[in-house]
């Protein structure tokens, strides 16, 4: 697959930092998943996390959205220490939106219904509401799929779904826990494209952790390669591909995205 950002990079080494992890270090059952971590998101960015199983991608989400606090360190988001502040809190103060792996959507409702449930728990307006769930089902093609119940529409279809009701809150933080797992070329090159669009159009900064790496370096400004608890390496796509340290522990002497 070409390369989609090669010509299209975004420049973030000025950006304005909108969420710092200080000095992270996260234990599980005595277990050290990360050891002091520093890594920082910036606005309007497409950042992109790899690494092997256990090594952290997911922990990271969870350290942003609270799902988990740290053992040691600091989590700031718009410049605010949020480390002990409570999920709901998270969501709504710093404009945070989530797509997990699995999930995330009400099966026996329809499409229209789950957009519907979740718009109603974050607009009180009808009128606004209404506009919102409107410029979703345009935005995402929604339209012929409006009154078919969440279990019966393809992987993709649930995807895409389940991205349109995280942005129903207007997030400026969006994360997206493996988008690309199971699903065909065509749909993930779909979604790929709401991802760099909602980036150019929504001002919104995008986080992805998957396994997919061709897939991932594709469509994001800078990526992080995790291994043992700490960031190996950081930077464009092609920067991490040809790190001495990735390829060695990650990536292997073989691996191109060409």
């Amino acid at each position: 697959m070409a390369l989609i950002k090669k010509f299209n990079i975004k420049s973030y080494k000025d950006n304005e930092t909108i969420v710092d992890l200080k000095n992270i270090t996260v234990f599980y059952n005595k277990r050290q998943i990360l050891n002091n971590l520093n890594l920082k998101i910036n606005h309007q960015e497409i950042l992109g996390i790899l690494g092997p199983n256990g090594v952290g991608k997911s922990t990271i989400f969870n350290l942003i959205t609270g799902l988990k606090n740290p053992d040691y360190g600091k989590i700031n988001i718009n410049g605010i220490n949020c480390t002990n502040l409570p999920i709901n809190e998270r969501f709504t103060k710093f404009k945070l939106g989530f797509v997990p792996q699995f999930g995330g959507l009400i099966h026996d409702l329809t499409l229209i219904d789950n957009l519907t449930l979740v718009a109603e728990i974050h607009i009180k307006d009808p009128g606004l509401r209404k506009q919102k769930i409107d410029k979703l089902i345009s935005q995402f093609e929604f339209e012929a799929l409006l009154n078919i119940k969440a279990k019966h529409l393809s992987g993709g279809q649930k995807k895409k779904m389940v991205i349109a009701m995280a942005l129903i809150n207007d997030p400026k933080i969006l994360l997206l826990d493996e988008p690309f797992a199971a699903l065909d070329i065509l749909t993930i090159k779909m979604l790929q494209e709401i991802i760099l669009n909602l980036q150019s159009s929504e001002e919104i900064s995008v986080v992805i952790c998957d396994h997919q790496a061709r897939d991932l370096l594709s469509c994001v400004d800078r990526a992080i390669i995790l291994s043992n608890g700490k960031i190996i390496a950081s930077g464009s796509p092609d920067e991490v591909i040809s790190d001495k340290t990735a390829k060695t522990q990650y990536f292997g002497d073989e691996f191109n995205i060409n």
